[in-house]
C-alpha cells in the first residue's frame, strides 16, 4: 500500500487551525521568527497531541512585517543560529507540555531561497542537526540542494510535495502572486493524489514534473483550509493511499 505524510504549517495565527489539525498527520509549527509565540506554540502542541499528530518545527526568516515571505540576506552563521533559536523555543515549551518533536521544516522564503542556494541550505541544515531533531523536511526532487544538505548533517531527509501550490517545470514552486501559483480546492486535491500515487504533477504550462514526495503540504492558514484538509485525506485514503507522519530512514 502506497503512503505518504500530510503536513500542515500551523501555529500562525489562523482561525481555522483546530479545524485543520484533525485532517493532517503532521504539523509544522511556527515557532517566533515570522510567527508564533509562547502562547500559540503551546495551543498548536496541544492540538497536536489531541490528534495524534506529530510535532515538528517550522523556523522561518524573523520577519514578522513579511510574514517570512520576503527575501532577506544573512551569514550563514546568523542563519544557523536564529533558526536554532526558534527551534529551540519550540523544544522548551514542548517538554513543558510532554509533547515529543519529529522534525523540522523551514517557512516561507527561507524555504524557496535554500532551494537554490547550498550555503543557505547547509546553514539551516546545521541548525536542524544542532537541535537534535533528525527529520528534515525539503522540497523534493531528483538532485534536492535542501536534502542533499540535510543528509550530510546527518539527518533523515523527507522530500516534501505541495498539494495546494502550481510547480515549474524544473520542480521548483511557482511564485507566488503569478497566476498558477496556487490551485483551487478540486485541483489541489487532485494533485496531491497524483504526486502520492505517481511521483509527479503537471507543471504551469503543462509539462510533466517528477515530485518524489514522502510528504504533502497544504498550507493551513486559507478559509478552505480545513475542507481541502478534509477532502485530500479522504481522497488519499479513497485511493489506497496510507496517510501517516514519516518515520527516519
Amino acid at each position: 500500500m502506497p503512503s505518504t505524510d500530510l503536513n500542515a504549517d500551523l501555529g500562525e495565527g489562523s482561525p481555522h487551525e483546530a479545524a485543520v489539525m484533525p485532517h493532517v498527520s503532521s504539523a509544522n509549527i511556527a515557532c517566533g521568527g515570522h510567527a508564533g509565540d509562547v502562547e500559540t506554540m503551546r495551543d498548536s502542541l496541544r492540538l497536536a497531541a489531541r490528534y495524534g499528530v506529530a510535532a515538528g518545527a517550522h523556523p522561518g526568516f524573523p520577519d514578522r512585517e513579511g510574514f517570512g515571505r520576503r527575501e532577506l540576506h544573512f551569514a550563514p552563521g546568523e542563519v544557523t543560529a536564529f533558526v536554532r533559536e526558534q527551534i529551540e523555543a519550540l523544544k522548551t515549551v514542548a517538554a513543558r507540555e510532554g509533547v515529543p518533536l519529529a522534525h523540522v521544516k523551514p517557512h516561507g522564503m527561507l524555504y524557496n531561497m535554500a532551494v537554490r542556494d547550498p550555503v543557505l541550505a547547509g546553514a539551516i541544515a546545521q541548525a536542524a542537526a544542532d537541535s537534535g531533531l533528525r527529520l528534515y523536511f525539503g522540497l523534493a526532487g531528483h538532485d534536492s540542494v535542501m536534502l542533499r544538505e540535510a543528509q550530510v548533517r546527518g539527518l533523515s531527509a523527507v522530500g516534501e510535495g505541495f498539494a495546494d501550490r502550481g510547480y515549474a517545470p524544473d520542480g521548483s514552486l511557482w511564485p507566488r502572486g503569478q497566476t498558477g501559483a496556487l490551485l483551487a480546492h478540486p485541483e489541489a486535491v487532485a494533485q496531491g493524489v497524483r504526486i502520492a500515487l505517481e511521483g509527479q504533477t503537471q507543471a504551469v504550462g503543462g509539462a510533466a514534473v517528477a515530485v518524489p514526495a514522502r510528504t504533502l503540504c497544504l498550507h493551513g492558514d486559507g478559509a478552505e483550509a480545513a475542507e481541502l484538509a478534509r477532502d485530500l485525506r479522504r481522497a488519499l485514503e479513497t485511493a489506497g493511499v496510507r496517510v501517516a507522519a514519516p518515520s527516519p530512514s
